[in-house]
Order: C-alpha cells, then sequence, then structure tokens
C-alpha cells in the first residue's frame, strides 16, 4: 500500500506555469511507471503523463510540449512541470501509478486556469 499526496496547484492565468508535487508515503523505486492524471466533472479521469524507472516518458497528445514529468525516487516524489497553460488544462490533478491503483488515489490538487 502506497499514499499518494499532490500539492502545487491553483490559479494561473492563460499562459503561465504551475509546478505540481506528489509525495510518495513508500519507496518510489518500487513502481516501474508513475503518473499524472487530471479529472473534470464533466469527463473520465485521463492520463496525462507518465514516466518509468530511468526516466523514459509519455504525454497525452493534448499536453505534449507544454508539460514534462519527472521522478526523483531518491525523495520519493514526482513532479509534472506545466507550461503554457490553457483553460481547457482546469482539472483536480493526481498522480497514481500506471495503470492506476483504486486504493492509491489521494486528495488530488486544484489547478484552475482562467484569466
Amino acid at each position: 500500500q502506497v499514499q499518494f499526496v499532490e500539492s502545487g496547484g491553483g490559479l494561473v492565468q492563460p499562459g503561465g506555469s504551475l509546478r505540481l508535487s506528489c509525495a510518495a508515503s513508500r519507496s518510489l523505486g518500487r513502481f516501474v511507471r508513475v503518473g499524472w492524471y487530471r479529472q473534470t466533472p464533466d469527463k473520465q479521469r485521463e492520463l496525462v503523463a507518465s514516466v518509468i524507472t530511468g526516466g523514459r516518458v509519455n504525454s497525452a497528445d493534448s499536453v505534449k510540449g507544454r508539460f514534462t514529468i519527472s521522478r526523483d525516487d531518491a525523495k520519493n516524489t514526482v513532479y509534472l512541470q506545466m507550461n503554457s497553460l490553457k483553460p481547457e488544462d482546469t482539472a483536480v490533478y493526481y498522480c497514481n501509478i500506471d495503470p492506476p491503483v483504486l486504493s492509491y488515489w489521494g486528495q488530488g490538487t486544484q489547478v484552475t486556469v482562467s484569466s
């Protein structure tokens, strides 16, 4: 079992940046692939980006070139650097392993992109 605690969300103007952090309660290194997900009230939760041990990443087409996922296993933390934010990026962002485990979902962190 592991708990993920997300932080770093907030209100930002279009074109702005945010850096999200996700702290794991246990060694992150035991998980080969971890990811950031997001959900809005009218959509299913979607995988935004994932990273495997060693650093190879995958990103959704909607965020390619704007979002960067990384992991620091020594700090048990996953990051999501979000640049050039758009209103459609507004959502609650979560981290989990990939594929996700139901009991690992945390509270998420709200990101709102609005002028």
